[in-house]
């Protein structure tokens, strides 16, 4: 969840996988999957960073490491290598034992 503030102050949590769209005109209004509007003092900019870094600590907390800057090392991508391997590796087996 993330944390935004209503136009009167008070601020509320929402779920940031259930936000469809986010406008500026001119107040920032979060338009939900189900329809839901609701109007907020954040910026788009503002909001967007926010689910920005919710996801990556999804991420962090699924990898059990930490958020790694743009900047910085970059993550391997040999499980998804992997994913792409996978099919040929079907396919030698399938050779090999008679197409069984």
């Amino acid at each position: 969840m993330i944390v935004v503030t209503r136009l009167n102050g008070s601020g509320f949590a929402v779920n940031p996988d259930l936000v469809e769209r986010i406008q500026e005109t001119p107040d920032t209004t979060l338009i939900m999957v189900d329809g839901a509007k609701y109007i907020v003092r954040e910026s788009m900019a503002e909001v967007i960073e926010r689910i920005a870094a919710y996801r990556a600590r999804i991420v962090t907390m699924a990898y059990g490491t930490e958020p790694r800057t743009l900047t910085g090392p970059q993550p391997t991508l040999a499980p998804v290598a992997a994913l792409h391997a996978a099919p040929a590796l079907h396919a030698a087996a399938r050779t090999q034992d008679g197409g069984r």
